[in-house]
């Protein structure tokens, strides 16, 4: 594989994604219920007379809007096996891994954009219900760099379940799985034992919430492990399959 041809997959790909009304519907829908949370969270705080910046504030909404990203991530690699569609990709591009590598990189893309976005919208929503509602000005901004962290830890939310899609290959085993253990497993762990923080979610959660003691600033290589290893199957049955 070259970098050229990875290129031409990646925009075809890309332009399936554009063209692909679920996707470009969870994209959307994500970024609204990040600023509908936002503008929710500050009214709230100034109708309590509580100092709440506008970067704490956005954090908060990250855990409302990460299911979002899960169904981002899963359905760029599930929506062609539900028909025919795989087998006419694979005949464009008879190379499995150039497929799946311009599959990938096209999921990351838009994962990334819109997680930048969702949070950049929440931010700018949260900064403008503070302004209209007079909120009284907190003393302490918050810290700027966490909001880069909030973005990068929905972006290795979405890439986990792109993972764990193109293993799995079907929308809603994957769906259910992916959101079950981010949702529930995790945060029920979570109250049960420390060890909770091996898991892909909580790992990376550290990138954004700085408040566990027990995560680290490797989490994120954590979640990275996940997602090779699961990845790496994925890709390996993806190649060595029929469609």
């Amino acid at each position: 594989m070259n970098l050229v041809r990875i290129r031409n997959v990646t925009t075809a790909e890309l332009d399936k994604l554009r063209t692909l009304p679920a996707t470009t519907l969870t994209g959307i829908g994500t970024i609204l219920t990040g600023i509908v949370i936002a503008a929710a969270l500050a009214a709230s705080a100034a109708d309590q007379d509580a100092q709440a910046s506008v970067i704490d504030i956005t954090l908060q909404t990250v855990p409302f809007v990460q299911a979002g990203f899960v169904l981002l991530g899963i359905l760029p690699a599930t929506h062609e096996h539900a028909g025919r569609q795989l087998s006419t990709a694979l005949t464009a591009v008879p190379n499995r891994r150039l497929l799946v590598t311009g599959k990938t990189v096209a999921a990351l893309l838009v994962i990334a954009v819109i997680a930048a976005s969702s949070i950049g919208a929440s931010l700018a929503t949260a900064s403008v219900t503070q302004h209209l509602t007079g909120a009284p000005p907190p003393g302490d901004a918050g810290k700027p760099w966490l909001l880069a962290g909030a973005a990068t830890y929905l972006t290795l939310i979405g890439l986990f379940s792109h993972a764990v899609a193109l293993l799995v290959r079907h929308l809603m085993p994957a769906l259910v799985g992916t959101l079950s253990l981010v949702l529930i497993v995790s945060p029920v762990l979570a109250g049960i034992t420390e060890h909770a923080h091996w898991l892909p979610d909580r790992a990376a959660a550290h990138l954004y919430d700085n408040t566990d003691t027990v995560l680290t600033p490797g989490g994120a290589f954590i979640t990275l492990v996940w997602i090779f290893l699961i990845g790496s199957v994925a890709i390996a049955r993806f190649i060595r399959r029929d469609p």
